[in-house]
């Protein structure tokens, strides 16, 4: 048998073996926090909405850290965790901030051109680096998306300093700001990469958690019987 036909029957690893990869379950991790606020989101609890959104940072992070440091994973394996990554960031990055811009506005259909240009941008960002990748320098072009996520976070401590109707005007803004950022020609360093990043990104995680956990409280004690 010749070594090419002994190549054709080797068999391709099934889907659900990837799954067991440590990294891939920290994508997936992600991935249901995103769920999580998307739901809130449209449910209109916007604070545990934020819990998601900054969470789904969070094990985005942990899967990239956790992935550099394995050892013995196969070439299929980056290459699959590479792929599942992109198509979670569109959810977790362009998806959910979307839904959560319609969901503010009551779905105005006003929004509706800024949710759409918060989604494209997130899209041509994820084909752009899945094309061309890091610059020479490892820098990214455009902002990072997970930066969508942190700074809109950040934007949502200062909601209570507006009405629903201004701050959903604050909120459009922000996002196309955003988008534009994530598609211009400027170039950001790859946080995640740095150990630093990663424990300041887990302390302001808790932070704004406790600080969302604690706005619901409130909110449940305060809420009428």
């Amino acid at each position: 048998m010749t070594i090419k036909k002994a190549e054709s029957l080797i068999l391709p690893p099934t889907i659900l073996s990837f799954v067991k990869d440590l990294p891939n379950l920290c994508s997936l991790g992600g991935l249901a926090c995103t769920l999580v606020a998307i739901y809130f989101s449209i449910l209109g609890e916007f604070s545990l909405a934020m819990i998601g959104m900054i969470w789904a940072v969070a094990f985005d992070w942990a899967d990239g850290l956790i992935a550099r440091r394995l050892k013995g994973r196969s070439g299929s394996d980056r290459v699959f965790g590479g792929q599942l990554d992109l198509v979670i960031d569109i959810v977790s990055y362009g998806v959910a901030p979307a839904v959560l811009l319609l969901s503010y506005s009551d779905f105005n259909p006003v929004f509706l051109p800024g949710a759409f240009l918060m989604l494209a941008a997130s899209a041509i960002r994820l084909s752009f680096f899945s094309t061309f990748g890091l610059s020479d320098n490892a820098q990214y072009t455009g902002l990072a998306l997970d930066n969508n996520n942190v700074f809109i976070v950040f934007l949502f401590l200062f909601e209570g300093f507006f009405s629903q109707a201004q701050f959903s005007i604050v909120l459009y803004g922000f996002g196309v700001l955003l988008a534009s950022l994530n598609v211009a020609q400027i170039k950001t360093p790859k946080l995640s990469s740095n150990p630093r990043n990663v424990v300041v990104l887990s302390f302001y995680t808790l932070v704004v958690t406790a600080f969302y956990a604690w706005s619901v409280s409130e909110q449940i004690i305060n809420s009428p019987t």
